[in-house]
């Protein structure tokens, strides 16, 4: 007998269908085997799914883990945000908890027409991976890197970060790192680029996590607590990134573009 799971398409920090970045947000009443998981991520196709499951543990409202077409990973903030919104809209209220396996407990809180979501604000230092710098096209004037992954490379411009055109094979071979191509911006106070071929996803539409790493880089050189973003991807997407204590921030806004029921034999 075929069995059904709820499914909702968002769009996360988007005010508007076919912007931001496409997540599947999939509420299971238990956790099927992880190769059921990532076969549904695969088919699903985008860059993460989310898939939630009651808490049982009292810590969280729900657990909450994401998927890739290729793998688990540690932490997807559009995902968490379009999971916030999916809820949020489904059964009230202001706020929604999560526990994760990897990135402790994190939440998404309504506000007016738009979401909160509070990442683990992600460090980095000033480091050099001349591969990674070689391959992104262009000589960026700065390296910062941080342990889990995450790499900033700074540019002299906005037009430089729009222009990059990497060796996207060459940095899959890399590793599973998000290279994370930024600068000031013209239109928002910073423009980035974010690629991460290593799992799966060659340019990312919006990255959450990213932008985690990204206030941290961008409020400790603008000198105050908070900038407006702008990820320039084909699909483009927009956040408010805002720092508190060892959190990051982020607002933006998310769009239901399908719900429906997932079919599986």
């Amino acid at each position: 007998m075929s069995r059904t799971i709820p499914y909702w398409h968002v769009d996360a920090f988007a005010n508007r269908p076919f912007t931001g970045n496409q997540a599947a947000v999939m509420p299971l009443e238990r956790w099927p085997d992880n190769a059921e998981l990532l076969a549904i991520a695969e088919e699903n196709n985008f860059a993460e799914t989310a898939f939630l499951v009651r808490d049982e543990s009292g810590a969280a409202e729900w657990e909450l883990r994401w998927f890739t077409p290729a793998e688990e990973i540690r932490l997807c903030g559009h995902a968490t945000l379009a999971s916030g919104h999916v809820l949020l809209t489904r059964d009230g209220g202001d706020r929604v908890t999560f526990r994760t396996r990897r990135a402790g407990l994190l939440e998404v809180a309504r506000t007016g027409t738009a979401y909160e979501l509070a990442l683990p604000l992600i460090r980095s230092a000033p480091g050099s991976w001349p591969e990674a710098a070689a391959l992104l096209g262009s000589e960026p004037a700065e390296v910062w890197l941080n342990e889990d992954g995450y790499g900033i490379y700074l540019f002299d411009s906005e037009a430089q970060v729009r222009a990059l055109d990497p060796d996207l094979r060459g940095l899959g071979a890399l590793g599973s790192d998000q290279f994370i191509c930024t600068a000031r911006g013209s239109d928002s106070d910073v423009v980035s680029r974010v690629f991460v071929p290593g799992s799966g996803v060659d340019e990312d539409s919006f990255t959450g996590s990213a932008h985690a790493a990204l206030t941290y880089f961008w409020t400790e050189r603008l000198g105050r607590d908070s900038f407006t973003a702008f990820q320039a991807s084909q699909r483009g997407g927009h956040a408010t990134c805002r720092r508190d204590g060892e959190q990051a921030i982020l607002s933006g806004d998310c769009v239901t573009v399908v719900e429906g029921r997932f079919l599986l034999p």
